[in-house]
């Protein structure tokens, strides 16, 4: 029986393709690289912002990551002040997590976003209370795939993996819960492909985020009521 879920962020709680290209962009400028398409975004995204400019840099030419420092100082800066530029939640994910929340599930997010940012994103886009947990990438702590995060979401909460769901766009995602014994589910509405999630051996695919809710059953558990604020 599953009791919480567990999500990414970009790509799978919020569209915020837009925000990675705007301030990417504007950090590779001053070298004379880009802009590069949200398509390409979407593959520099996923492992943390310091890869996503290691990608870009790449991708630009520069095998030696010559400017690495300099760009990922800049983008550190761009991003720090524009995170919200254009982003907003996929269509389904409110109805979802109130759907979860009405069952009893606890709720959690797990992302590779710096932590700072990615309370923004979610404070602003669902309330600051409406998530049980809430992990960035924090210093001292390993980014995904490695499993650290889901298991001190686990504990915090007191439950196992067999009780959890993991829903992610990526193979980051899909490698991140099955190292923590979670079953994995794909998202189709982000970033990546049914390619890439099917290689990674995610256990379901869906194509629509009220979709995780035939894994989740019926069965309601006790739950705080929600204020307005937090919806």
């Amino acid at each position: 029986m599953k009791r919480a879920v567990i999500f990414d962020l970009d790509g799978t709680l919020s569209d915020s393709i837009a925000s990675l290209k705007y301030c990417g962009d504007r950090a590779l400028a001053p070298f004379g690289y880009g802009p590069y398409p949200e398509s390409d975004y979407k593959y520099f995204v996923g492992d943390g912002a310091a890869n996503l400019i290691r990608r870009a840099l790449l991708k630009s030419g520069d095998h030696e990551l010559v400017h690495f420092e300099e760009a990922f100082a800049l983008y550190q800066e761009y991003f720090a002040a524009d995170c919200m530029y254009q982003v907003k939640p996929y269509d389904g994910i409110p109805e979802l997590l109130t759907a979860l929340k009405e069952r009893g599930l606890k709720t959690a997010v797990l992302s590779n976003k710096p932590h700072a940012q990615t309370l923004e994103v979610i404070y602003t886009l669902f309330g600051k209370n409406f998530f049980d947990a809430i992990r960035g990438q924090m210093d001292g702590v390993p980014i995904k795939p490695d499993p650290a995060g889901v298991f001190s979401i686990l504990e915090e909460f007191g439950l196992t993996a067999a009780e959890l769901l993991y829903l992610g766009d990526t193979a980051t995602d899909m490698k991140t819960g099955k190292s923590a014994g979670a079953f994995t589910v794909g998202a189709l509405w982000g970033f990546r492909d049914r390619g890439e999630l099917e290689e990674a051996h995610a256990d379901a695919i869906i194509a629509h985020p009220l979709e995780l809710l035939q894994y989740v059953g019926e069965t309601k558990f006790p739950s705080p009521q929600l204020s307005p604020e937090d919806k």
